[in-house]
């Protein structure tokens, strides 16, 4: 059910992007478009950063909720990065919030929902 939200949701941004000159960046886990142009279209390419940024995610994931704050912010400053690199837009806001805010145990549920969602979107672009 989920997942046919947001491809509804993928193909409605896409359908009024021309229209309105919105991005659908923010729509679904990864910007397909974006990370086709970081890869130059090739395919085995975004099949192997995907499997890596799941690799980041899942040795986050664990520890990020009880690491201490310094560390949360290094933690969450890596996935920044990462997740910017390969259009990973949402999660990268919410990587981007716990940096700032390391503390912040609102921004550790966020940034874990992001990550879940992340990861489950890529693993199902891998299957495919």
């Amino acid at each position: 059910m989920a997942h046919a939200i947001k491809l509804e949701c993928e193909l409605e941004t896409a359908a009024t992007a021309g229209e309105s000159g919105s991005c659908p960046s923010r729509c679904s886990p990864i910007d397909l478009v974006y990370l086709a142009r970081q890869t130059a279209g090739d395919q085995a390419l975004e099949s192997e950063v995907l499997g890596l940024l799941v690799i980041q995610i899942e040795r986050a994931r664990p520890i990020i909720a009880t690491a201490l704050e310094e560390e949360r912010a290094r933690i969450a400053h890596s996935l920044k990065g990462a997740a910017r690199n390969l259009g990973a837009f949402r999660l990268a806001d919410a990587a981007e919030q716990l940096e700032r805010t390391p503390g912040d145990l609102d921004a550790v549920a966020a940034l874990v929902a992001e990550l879940d969602d992340t990861a489950a979107f890529a693993r199902e672009l891998a299957r495919r």
